[in-house]
């Protein structure tokens, strides 16, 4: 009883934001996953639970293949994939990693990171890899389609108007951070998108992650937007870890087949999971489940 209390207390306040410190030394490995259990009678879709954690759909699907996207069974255990590799980058400014679908968020002067999940370009409209920088912000910002979106929905037998005012109802949400002429990062009016591909190109967060960006991010941020589907580190103990989420598909052949996409291993990653030292048994097999989540890969670690 004390324990389905405790979960109605959690469910009724909001999530913000995910802070974490950064790990000492060269340590990349930060956080440890939660879990718990779906109440009794539950009516509430994956999203909702996501949204409590911080985290994005795709990251939830990988972390729980088995659960129900619209309706997760009662009782049942939902894990929440909070452990994660940093990326192998600068800790500067806001990085993007669109193929595991978050925003890292290293605020200067700080020895904290700030980990959010977005929602990003859909097929043909991909979310560009490059460095730029946050140009300004805005709140309730207004949205103008271009012509050829607005030729996109009405091939769908969808009219949309000219321009989309500031205000709830827009999909460009209540705040933007714009980072070049075509794209920003901004909030959304459709949370259940948050961790799928969905947007033109920019990246979509949940309002109220979106706010405590707006509300903590200068101007002039440097914003890197990374692809990089596979993680590995090795840490000070000489642990070493993998994590490896679903490559974003390229082809629509490789979005509607049901084949995994194929998975490039880059040589840095490589001299890490291709090591002497490794379980190699350990290595196929999260190559093969693609979790999301950090798996400990040394030789003592045996496969399940």
């Amino acid at each position: 009883m004390r324990f389905y209390l405790l979960l109605i207390i959690f469910f009724s306040s909001s999530a913000v934001a995910t802070i974490y410190p950064l790990p000492k030394g060269k340590s990349r490995l930060i956080g440890h996953n939660k879990q718990i259990t779906i109440p009794e009678n539950n009516l509430f879709p994956l999203e909702y639970f996501s949204a409590k954690f911080s985290m994005g759909i795709s990251n939830m699907l990988e972390a729980n293949p088995d659960v129900d996207v619209y309706l997760p069974e009662s009782n049942t255990n939902l894990i929440f994939p909070t452990q994660l590799i940093l990326p192998d980058t600068k800790h500067i400014g806001i990085i993007i990693n669109i193929a595991e679908m978050r925003l890292y968020y290293y605020p200067k002067g700080t020895n904290k990171v700030v980990v959010l999940p977005v929602g990003i370009g859909e097929l043909g409209q991909e979310t560009p890899c490059w460095v730029t920088s946050v140009h300004r912000k805005k709140h309730l910002p207004s949205w103008t389609p271009s012509n050829a979106i607005k030729k996109e929905y009405k091939a769908r037998g969808i009219i949309i108007p000219d321009v989309f005012p500031a205000g709830a109802n827009n999909p460009m949400g209540l705040y933007a951070l714009y980072i070049g002429n075509s794209y920003a990062i901004h909030g959304t009016n459709a949370n259940f998108g948050i961790g799928l591909r969905i947007s033109h190109g920019c990246i979509r967060l949940r309002d109220n992650d979106l706010k405590y960006l707006f509300d903590h991010v200068p101007v002039g941020v440097r914003v890197e937007l990374i692809n990089e589907p596979v993680k590995a580190c090795i840490e000070p103990n000489g642990n070493r870890y993998l994590e490896v989420h679903d490559p974003l598909s390229t082809t629509a052949e490789q979005f509607n087949s049901h084949k995994p996409v194929p998975i490039h291993i880059p040589s840095n990653i490589a001299n890490i999971i291709f090591h002497p030292s490794v379980n190699k048994d350990v290595v196929n097999k999260a190559i093969q489940r693609r979790s999301g989540m950090p798996i400990s890969i040394s030789m003592k670690n045996k496969a399940h």
